[in-house]
């Protein structure tokens, strides 16, 4: 398969004060040997197969059943509440329209 190449240190440029006496020396990268392919074995089943029992099936029915009844319960409140609002605006512009109106007859 492919294998990365780790790449050699780059000497640095310019002046700079070493630390220490240590000399550091560059290595080379050593390409790899390639050796004939095996017989391939059969990989182990990376995690453990779930097995569904009855039970289970009826308790994750009634759970997403549970889910989506809350969900829709939300949703219908939230439109409900637009709703009410938006009429509650309605009459209240007529109320003013009626109040302003009635006023300006009287002049």
């Amino acid at each position: 398969m492919l294998r990365p190449k780790i790449p050699t240190m780059p000497t640095p440029t310019g002046f700079t004060a070493p630390r220490t006496a240590a000399v550091v020396e560059p290595t080379t990268a050593v390409p790899n040997v390639t050796t004939s392919p095996t017989v391939p074995t059969t990989p182990a089943p990376s995690r453990p197969v779930v097995q569904l029992t009855p039970g289970t099936v009826l308790a994750l029915v009634g759970g997403g059943t549970a889910v989506v009844l809350v969900l829709g319960a939300v949703l219908v409140s939230l439109l409900l509440a637009v709703a009410v609002t938006g009429a509650s605006v309605a009459v209240c512009a007529v109320v003013l329209r009626s109040l302003l109106a009635s006023d300006a007859k009287r002049r």
